[in-house]
C-alpha cells in the first residue's frame, strides 16, 4: 500500500500544478450578437423575409471543431436572432448541396450523429454548466435535450417548439420559434445578457463547425465556449404555464406460467388490464418547475438492449423513461458510475423471482421540483410512492416510498458544491415477518460533492462523500472518491481513487460492490500528421492505456485490469485499434466464468462445477474498427481472443446498419462468446443477436421493431411500437412485446420458441396547455 499512497501522491502534486496554471487563463468575450424585438409577428415560413431579419445583427464565419480546429468551415451558416412577446426566433441559413444532405429518418427526437443538424444551445443563467439545446436538420425534423456538466446531453427533455424548413439546391434555411415558457430563464431589470452557440454538423464532409470555436477535443456542445446574446431589450416575462398531459391505455396480456421445479407448462392466465392517468407541468417560477404524476404508465417505452454477462457483478443499465430522465444531472449524477446513491430504475422495476424476469412495479403518484431558486442555487426535490406487489408462491414485494432531495451551489467561473439526501422506507403493512425476512425496513444516504470545471474544460475534478444509515446501524458505511481529469489536444489524463465501505449500502442506488479500495489510472496521448500527404488519411493517432485496480480494505489486491492500445481516426471519421490487455482476479468465492446460471435450463446448469477460491489471470488480443457515419452502410466490429481464467474465450461483437434514407434504418447487431474451460469445468458458446428495424412513414408516423435472441438468457423478445404523434408532444401508441424460450429443454418438455408471456398495449397522451 506504501507505492499506492506514493502513486496517488505524485499524481495529485502534477495535478495541483496543473490547476494552478489554469487559474491564469483568462475567458475574454469575443464573440457576442444582439437581439431586437420584432415589431410584427413574425411568419415561420423559412423565407426570412419580415423586417426584422434585414436589420438583425449576424452570426457567422463558422469555425471547425472537427475533423481539424484550425481553420474556417467550408460550409459556412448565418445565423440570426430576434424575439417579440411569445417566442424567441431563430433564422439560419445553412449553405451545403442538397445532394449532400443525409437523414437517418423522419423521425422526432433521431439519434445525436446520425443526421446533419443546426444546433442551437443556450445557457439562460450564463453558469456555463446548464443550457438548452435546440436541433433540427435539412428536413424540419425536431430534436431537443438538456445539456448539464458543462457538455454533456440529456436528449430525453421532450417540450413543444416550432420550426419550418425551406430547402434550395445549395442552402437550406431554418426559422424556429422557441416559446418563453419552454425555457426558463431569470428577467433582470437592467440589461440582460444569455450565453448561446450556435453548430453545425455535415455528416458527409465530416465538418463539425460553430460559430463559438470550440476546440476538437471537445464537443461543440461545451459550455466552456459560448458566446453573449445581448437583449437591447430585456426578454418578457413569461406568463403562468401549466400543461396537464392525461394518458389512457387498454392492454392484453398472457403469461404462460411454468412449475419452478420441472418448467412443466402450468396453463395460461390472462388478463386485460385499462389505465388512466396524468402527469402535470406546473412552472412554479419561471426557473422552476413542478412535475406530478398519479398512476404512471411506461408501456410504450423501448426494452433494454440485452448484452451476454460474463461479470460476477451487477450490471448497469440505462434508464429509459420519461418522468426520470428530465433533469436527471440534479439525481443520478452523484457519485462515481458504480456509486451512485440514487438510481431511478430502482423505482417501479424489479426482477420476477419466478420468471427471472425484470417486470413494472405499479407508482401510484410521484412529485419533482427541480429548477433554479437564483444565479447560484439549483434544487431538486422528487417523492414517489409504489404499490405493494404480489409475485405468487406466498412471495411479495412489499409497498416502499422513495424520497431524494438534492442541493447545489454553483462556485468559482463553472463549478459546484452539491448535497444529496435519498431515504427508501419499506411499507410492510399487514405482510407477515416471513415476507419481510430479506427486506430492509428503510435505507438512507446522505452525501456532499464538490465539482471543479476549469474555465477552458482543460480540468476537471470531482470529490465526494456520502454516508448510508440502515436499521442494522452497523459501521464502516461510507464512501468516498476523488478524480481529476486533464484533457488536451494532445494528451488526455486521468486518475481516480475511491473508497467503499464494507457497510456502504444504497437501495435506491447503483452500488455492485463493497468493502473495497479502487484505482482508475486511463492516459490518451494523441498525434497529428504533419505532413499533408498522410494527413489526407489520417486524422490523429495516438497510444493510451486503461486500467483500475481494486483492492480489499486491508490491502489485498482482489482485481486489476489494464491494457495499451494504439488508434487512428480518418478523416472522414473512421476509426481503427488494437489492444492488448491482462487482468488479475481473485476469486473470494466459487464462481463459473460462463455464467451459464443465467440461463433457466436444467440442462445448462444443474451440473456446472465453479472455480475455486484462487487467484486467476486472464490475457486477451483486442482489434477493432467502426466506419464513418457518412455512408448509407456502416459498421463496427470488435474481436478479442486469448487466455480467459484456466482456459480460453473468442469474443466477437459486431454491428451493421443500412440508412434508406429518410425513411428508416435497419441494423443488425451480432455478438458471439466462445469459452473452452477444461473440464469438469463449463464450457459454453452464446449468441446474441439483435436485427431492428426503424422506420418513418412522415414525421408524425413512425415504427420501429427490435428482436433479441439470446442463448445465454435462454430467451427470444420481440418488441414492436406504432407512434402517430398527432399533435405536438401527443401521442398514440401501439406496443407488442413477447418473450419465448430461445433453445429446447428436451428432458422437461420445453422445445425452442415455447411461449413465455406476451402483450399488445393501445396508449394515448394528450398534451393541454392551461
Amino acid at each position: 500500500m506504501k507505492k499506492l499512497y506514493a502513486t496517488i501522491g505524485a499524481i495529485l502534486c502534477v495535478m495541483s500544478n496543473l490547476l494552478a496554471q489554469d487559474n491564469k487563463i483568462s475567458n475574454e468575450e469575443k464573440y457576442s450578437i444582439h437581439i431586437k424585438k420584432s415589431a410584427v409577428p413574425i411568419k415561420l415560413d423559412g423565407l426570412l423575409e419580415e423586417e426584422i431579419w434585414k436589420t438583425a445583427d449576424i452570426a457567422k464565419d463558422f469555425f471547425l471543431n472537427r475533423p481539424y480546429d484550425s481553420s474556417f468551415a467550408q460550409l459556412q451558416t448565418e445565423v440570426r436572432v430576434a424575439f417579440d412577446n411569445n417566442f424567441l426566433y431563430v433564422g439560419a441559413i445553412c449553405y451545403q448541396p442538397r445532394s449532400t444532405y443525409t437523414i437517418a429518418s423522419l423521425k422526432r427526437d433521431f439519434e445525436p450523429g446520425t443526421s446533419d443538424v443546426f444546433v442551437v444551445n443556450i445557457d439562460t443563467f450564463k453558469d456555463r454548466l446548464n443550457a438548452f439545446q435546440f436541433v433540427t436538420n435539412p428536413y424540419g425534423v425536431q430534436r431537443e435535450g438538456l445539456i448539464f456538466n458543462g457538455g454533456e446531453i440529456s436528449n430525453y427533455w421532450d417540450n413543444k417548439w416550432y420550426s419550418q424548413v425551406r430547402n434550395y439546391n445549395d442552402y437550406w434555411v431554418v426559422e424556429m420559434a422557441i416559446p418563453f415558457k419552454t425555457i426558463r430563464y431569470k428577467v433582470a431589470e437592467d440589461q440582460n445578457t444569455w450565453r448561446v452557440n450556435f453548430t453545425r454538423n455535415v455528416l458527409k464532409r465530416n465538418e463539425q463547425s460553430s460559430w463559438s470555436p470550440v476546440p476538437r477535443n471537445f464537443p461543440p456542445s461545451n459550455l466552456a465556449f459560448t458566446g453573449l446574446m445581448i437583449w437591447d431589450e430585456s426578454p418578457p416575462k413569461p406568463g403562468a404555464n401549466v400543461s396537464l398531459i392525461p394518458y389512457v391505455s387498454l392492454a392484453a396480456q398472457k403469461d404462460f406460467p411454468r412449475n419452478e421445479e420441472d418448467l412443466k407448462p402450468l396453463g395460461t392466465t390472462s388478463d386485460y388490464p385499462k389505465g388512466i392517468g396524468l402527469d402535470a407541468k406546473v412552472a412554479v417560477t419561471p426557473s422552476l418547475n413542478l412535475d406530478l404524476t398519479v398512476n404512471p404508465d411506461f408501456s410504450q417505452v423501448e426494452v433494454d438492449k440485452q448484452v451476454t454477462n460474463l461479470s460476477r457483478f451487477e450490471l448497469f443499465f440505462p434508464e429509459r423513461r420519461q418522468f426520470f430522465l428530465e433533469n436527471n444531472d440534479l439525481f443520478g449524477t452523484f457519485g462515481f458510475p458504480d456509486t451512485r446513491p440514487f438510481f431511478s430504475r430502482r423505482i417501479g422495476i424489479t426482477r420476477n423471482p419466478n420468471t427471472g424476469l425484470n417486470q413494472q412495479v405499479p407508482i401510484l403518484a410521484g412529485a419533482r421540483l427541480s429548477g433554479k431558486l437564483n444565479d447560484k442555487w439549483r434544487i431538486g426535490l422528487m417523492n414517489m410512492q409504489t404499490r405493494k406487489v404480489n409475485f405468487g408462491n406466498d412471495a411479495y414485494l412489499p409497498a416502499a416510498n422513495y424520497s431524494v432531495a438534492t442541493l447545489q451551489r454553483k462556485i468559482f467561473t463553472r463549478s459546484t458544491i452539491g448535497g444529496i439526501f435519498t431515504n427508501k422506507e419499506n411499507l410492510f403493512g399487514n405482510l407477515s415477518e416471513q415476507q419481510t425476512q430479506n427486506y430492509r425496513k428503510y435505507n438512507r444516504v446522505g452525501g456532499l460533492e464538490f465539482n471543479y470545471y476549469s474555465k477552458d474544460s482543460r480540468f476537471e475534478v470531482e470529490t465526494y462523500y456520502h454516508q448510508s444509515f440502515s436499521p442494522d446501524g452497523k459501521k464502516d458505511a461510507g464512501s468516498a472518491a476523488h478524480f481529476m481529469g486533464y484533457k488536451h489536444p494532445n494528451i488526455e489524463l486521468n486518475f481516480g481513487v475511491q473508497r467503499i465501505g464494507e457497510n456502504y449500502r444504497a437501495d435506491i442506488g447503483f452500488v455492485p460492490r463493497t468493502g473495497i479500495w479502487q484505482l482508475y489510472r486511463p492516459a490518451t496521448f494523441i498525434l497529428n500528421p504533419k505532413s499533408a500527404s498522410i494527413a489526407k488519411y489520417i486524422n490523429a493517432y495516438g497510444i493510451g492505456t486503461e486500467g483500475s485496480d481494486v483492492f480489499d480494505l486491508k490491502g489485498k489486491r482482489l482485481d486489476s485490469e489494464s491494457n495499451i492500445f494504439i488508434f487512428a481516426n480518418s478523416p472522414a471519421g473512421d476509426e481503427a485499434y488494437i489492444a492488448y490487455s491482462w487482468s488479475f482476479t481473485h476469486l473470494f468465492a466459487s464462481f463459473d466464468p460462463t455464467n451459464a446460471s443465467d440461463n433457466p435450463n436444467p440442462d445448462t446448469y444443474k451440473n456446472v462445477v465453479e472455480l475455486p477460491v484462487g487467484d486467476y489471470r486472464s490475457r486477451f488480443f483486442n482489434i477493432g474498427y467502426e466506419s464513418s457515419q457518412r455512408n448509407s452502410l456502416t459498421g463496427t466490429f470488435d474481436f478479442s481472443t486469448g487466455k480467459y481464467f484456466n482456459g480460453k474465450a473468442s469474443i466477437w461483437e459486431s454491428s451493421i446498419a443500412y440508412r434508406f434514407q429518410p425513411y428508416g434504418i435497419f441494423t443488425l447487431d451480432c455478438n458471439y462468446t466462445k469459452i473452452n474451460l477444461p473440464a469438469p469445468y463449463n464450457s459454453v458458446q452464446y449468441w446474441l443477436l439483435g436485427p431492428r428495424a426503424e422506420l418513418t412513414v412522415s414525421k408524425s408516423l413512425f415504427f420501429s421493431t427490435f428482436f433479441q435472441y439470446n442463448t445465454q438468457t435462454n430467451n427470444i423478445n420481440i418488441n414492436s411500437r406504432l407512434q402517430w404523434r398527432f399533435r405536438p408532444v401527443s401521442d398514440v401508441f401501439l406496443v407488442y412485446t413477447d418473450n419465448y424460450f430461445a433453445e429446447n429443454i428436451t428432458s422437461y418438455y420445453v422445445n425452442a420458441w415455447a411461449p413465455k408471456n406476451r402483450a399488445l398495449i393501445l396508449k394515448m397522451t394528450y398534451w393541454l396547455n392551461i
